[in-house]
């Protein structure tokens, strides 16, 4: 169930390039301080359901550092991958996180790294290559963008690490989620009001795209992602992350942000087909339960 809970995270996570598509011309930092504000309040209604609510915040300096650093570093150190190079090219860095989760897993407690983990995170991975190139002109890496790639590999091992963390910090419970993106909503103003002209959403349609950004994506998803990483199959999950660019592709295409291609195809295979190898012990479990 727990593996299912997290799965929906990388689900709601596909809608996040189409609904800031359609969010207008809301800068970086602004439109993370919105909708981390409005995914806080999401994070928080479990907390109405819970003896002690708001008790619950109070957790040890490590764990709001994990979180918060996290959540935050990820999201600033991505935000100026892309300022300081291709767009294209700091993505598919950045997009490095699901293979350091499933290489990275084998250093946790009762987790062990097998041959099918690591060949379906490098297959998806692959198939990504093909999404994010197939999004621009294709893919030309040059040593001037170096700050920006670096960038965008810190990225990567910050969510990678992340989520990892989590798994060590099973015991504190996912409504702190909402603690986190509270304060990284608030991190993100202070960015914003440093580097950034304030840009209002223009229409009622910019609006709800925003609306639904901090609901799901930036919201539900953190407080799922935080159940799959502490108690579900972390290495299916982290292989299962790739669907996330192709799903989010294909959103677009259905909305008219982006054109179809063959390569789209044939990315789709090569990340499904990563997935499902990572999966194989799943497979086999249900075709041979225990007694």
């Amino acid at each position: 169930m727990a593996t299912a809970i997290g799965f929906s995270a990388i689900v709601m996570w596909s809608v996040l390039a189409l609904l800031a598509a359609r969010s207008g011309s809301v800068p970086a930092f602004q439109l993370a301080a919105m909708t981390f504000a409005i995914g806080t309040l999401v994070c928080l209604v479990p907390l109405l359901r819970r003896p002690g609510g708001f008790a619950v915040m109070r957790q040890p300096a490590r764990v709001w550092l994990v979180g918060v650093g996290g959540l935050f570093g990820y999201h600033a150190l991505y935000f100026a991958a892309v300022r300081a190079a291709p767009a294209v090219e700091a993505s598919l860095i950045a997009y490095l996180w699901p293979l350091l989760i499933v290489v990275g897993s084998a250093l946790l407690p009762g987790e062990r790294l097998r041959w099918y983990h690591v060949t379906g995170a490098a297959i998806g991975l692959l198939g990504t290559t093909l999404v994010i190139a197939g999004r621009g002109e294709g893919l030309s890496f040059s040593p001037q963008y170096a700050p920006g790639y670096l960038l965008a590999l810190t990225a990567a091992f910050f969510w990678a690490g992340y989520s990892l963390l989590s798994r060590r910090l099973s015991a504190v419970p996912s409504e702190v989620v909402g603690g986190f993106c509270a304060a990284t909503a608030l991190l993100s103003l202070l960015c914003h009001l440093l580097f950034e002209e304030t840009v209002w959403p223009a229409s009622t349609g910019e609006w709800a795209a925003i609306a639904l950004l901090g609901l799901l994506p930036v919201g539900a998803a953190f407080f799922c992602w935080d159940i799959g990483m502490k108690r579900g199959d972390i290495q299916l999950l982290g292989a299962a992350s790739y669907l996330a660019p192709i799903l989010s592709t294909l959103a677009l295409v259905a909305f008219g942000e982006a054109p179809f291609s063959l390569s789209l195809i044939l990315a789709a295979t090569m990340i499904t087909a990563g997935a499902a190898l990572a999966a194989l012990p799943m497979f086999r479990r249900a075709r041979h339960p225990p007694a």
